[in-house]
């Protein structure tokens, strides 16, 4: 009687065991947007000017969607929900968290965003490579 105690003891603390790493863990998938900035560090963009703010916004935002279509493309697969929260997560919440600093410090000095470069107009062809069609053999005209 001892052991069938002893074992069932054993069995329901292993069940509580995995149901508070379970609850610990789902705890975790609703925090990234509040424990984000706590992976930065908040001086980091104190002395940027609005260009070097404006460069690193935009590497940010592109860092933060490749991680999140590389956890996406993770999750696609079997156990790849385990695998997306180890393998990319962490960096995930850093990225997150150095672009909420960077944006703050973009509202603080008040920057805009630079305008984009127009592109000059096509150059027609000239008019000499136009005259002269190129020889369809390869060899050199003579």
């Amino acid at each position: 009687m001892a052991a069938s105690f002893s074992s069932s003891l054993r069995s329901c603390s292993g069940l509580l065991v995995l149901l508070a790493a379970g609850a610990a863990l789902s705890g975790c998938a609703g925090m990234s947007e509040t424990v984000a900035p706590a992976f930065a560090d908040p001086g980091k963009y104190e002395l940027y000017d609005c260009k070097q703010l404006e460069t690193e916004r935009k590497a940010l935002a592109s860092r933060t969607a490749d991680l999140q279509r590389l956890m996406d493309k993770a999750q696609t697969g079997a156990g790849g929900a385990v695998v997306s929260e180890l393998a990319y997560r962490n960096d995930y919440i850093a990225v997150r968290g150095q672009a909420q600093l960077a944006d703050e410090a973009w509202r603080r000095n008040r920057c805009r965003e630079t305008p984009p470069e127009p592109t000059p107009p096509a150059a027609p062809p000239s008019s000499a490579a136009a005259a002269k069609p190129a020889s369809k053999s390869g060899k050199a005209m003579r």
